[in-house]
């Protein structure tokens, strides 16, 4: 097991760093007292009894009372299955109870960061209702290779642009020159992502559902399209 992606996925499901450390030596090593968790982890004796407490809080582990008071860990699918659950729940309620715009923002966003990036290619995927056109590396498209393919099963149309060999059944592929980190991505012809992506990249892209920028995007995607054939000796 990777100790850093451990410990940042950890955190991801609520644990603080220190946390995290703790949680994963209680799976490493079963049932432990305080004085043991800060002996092997380097710790503070009060620091690893705090961290304790705030696993038990937190449902990662159980206090057991022994003659000395010992923990040990809820398991990974238990501790995480329980928090997705939570909070699925309370995105039903938020998305239920809290105020919603009156309409889509049409304006300009930027959106920084990996992570940021590829959630919103995600939840631009998923809303797809018709058809997308993704233009970027084969490297990039891997990560979304299981939802373009659930797609293309669905009727969707799915045409892809990309530097690479690629096989996805029911979509329309075209083979070009090096992507690089550049993408581009618009869905229903509406909303469009366009910019730097992937790991060693600024990381930068603007997003947008102004109809006039999509409109201009869909024709820009259109024309290489037509190039690629052209290429190629298709026209």
């Amino acid at each position: 097991m990777e100790e850093s992606r451990a410990t940042e996925y950890l955190v991801h499901f609520g644990l603080s760093r220190q946390e995290a450390l703790v949680y994963e030596q209680l799976l490493a090593r079963g049932k432990q007292t305080g004085y043991e968790i800060a002996r092997d982890t380097g710790i503070s004796r009060s620091n690893a009894y705090t961290s304790l407490a705030a696993l038990v809080e937190k449902g990662a582990a159980y206090l057991v009372e022994e003659s000395a008071k010992k923990y040990i860990p809820v398991c990974p699918e238990e501790f995480c299955g329980n928090r997705i659950r939570r909070m699925q729940e309370e995105q039903n309620w938020l998305a239920e109870n809290l105020p919603r715009e009156a309409s889509e923002e049409e304006g300009y966003i930027t959106v920084d960061r990996e992570e940021n990036i590829r959630d919103r290619i995600c939840n631009l995927l998923d809303k797809a209702e018709e058809r997308v056109y993704f233009s970027c590396s084969a490297v990039c498209l891997e990560q979304f290779r299981d939802k373009l393919s659930a797609m293309a099963k669905d009727g969707k149309k799915i045409v892809l642009i990309t530097d690479r060999p690629f096989s996805i059944q029911g979509a329309i592929i075209y083979m070009t020159e090096d992507r690089g980190h550049q993408i581009g991505l618009i869905t229903d012809s509406r909303y469009v992502l366009s910019g730097e992506f992937g790991q060693g990249s600024m990381n930068t892209c603007l997003y947008s559902g102004q109809k006039n920028f999509a409109r201009l995007f869909k024709t820009a995607m259109a024309n290489e399209i037509e190039l690629i054939k052209i290429r190629k000796g298709e026209r």
